[in-house]
């Protein structure tokens, strides 16, 4: 049975973020996952998941300066020292909130870097990402990014992803994948899943266009959830969608799953 879990980042932004978590648990969610924590004392978050019965599913490792525009440094190899104490910082909150996901954002191609560069940038990283949740049960993802909503971001479909995940080579490294942004990419969605389905380790969702809530664009999600039960993936599917309207009016489409 699919399991939905709110993106507090996108979702139920009537309220503040604080509040999200409430916000959540009241439509029936009972997982979470947004971009950052590190705005809170993890103490605080603990606080709000265990007050609303929530369980932390996935966030971001810290990912540059994201006011600036920035979207990820993992790839970048003047910031690698950047990144790496990142790490630390995101195991010590994973660990806070018992988060068993945490994502990887390579970043938008830099200027004067090589492809061959940044790639191997980027898998040296996982490789030390990999290491640093050896012993727990967190998992490492690396997440493909369209380049419409993000030009110029370096890791944009499936396969770059699957090939710096096995080159990383840790059973603890998995593929992300984001059903909106690479059904922009590639389209192909469930061919795609089928021939990838041994290294993702978390799916996300959104219609298209708009990145707004399923049955608000071209995709199915009808036929694409249940084909994820029929493959075996027990996990869960994070809602990274914006909503067209209010939040909780939007939710028709989970009242299933819920």
């Amino acid at each position: 049975m699919t399991k939905l879990a709110a993106n507090l980042s996108m979702m139920f932004t009537e309220v503040d973020m604080l509040d999200r978590f409430g916000a959540a648990a009241n439509a029936g969610f009972k997982g979470v996952e947004y971009l950052f924590p590190y705005d809170y004392p993890a103490e605080q978050i603990r606080e709000k998941l265990d007050q609303n019965g929530l369980e932390q599913v996935l966030f971001d490792f810290p990912a540059g300066d994201w006011a600036a525009g920035e979207r990820g440094i993992a790839a970048l190899p003047d910031r690698v020292g950047e990144f790496q104490d990142g790490i630390g910082t995101a195991v010590e909150y994973a660990k806070a909130l018992d988060c068993e996901r945490l994502t990887v954002l390579a970043g938008k191609s830099a200027p004067g870097v090589s492809g061959t560069n940044m790639q191997e940038t980027l898998i040296d990283n996982l490789k030390f990402a990999a290491n640093a949740v050896s012993g727990t049960n967190v998992t490492v993802l690396l997440e493909a990014i369209n380049t419409i909503d993000i030009p110029g971001y370096s890791v944009f479909r499936t396969s770059q992803s699957r090939d710096a995940v096995e080159a990383a080579g840790s059973p603890s490294v998995k593929v992300q994948y984001d059903i909106y942004h690479m059904q922009i990419m590639e389209g192909d969605v469930t061919r795609t899943i089928d021939a990838n389905f041994d290294v993702i380790g978390h799916y996300q969702l959104a219609d298209n266009p708009g990145r707004h809530e399923p049955g608000t664009g071209e995709l199915n999600y009808d036929f694409l959830l249940p084909y994820l039960d029929e493959k075996g993936y027990g996990g869960w599917v994070g809602c990274e969608y914006a909503p067209a309207g209010d939040t909780v009016a939007g939710l028709g489409w989970a009242a299933k799953y819920l």
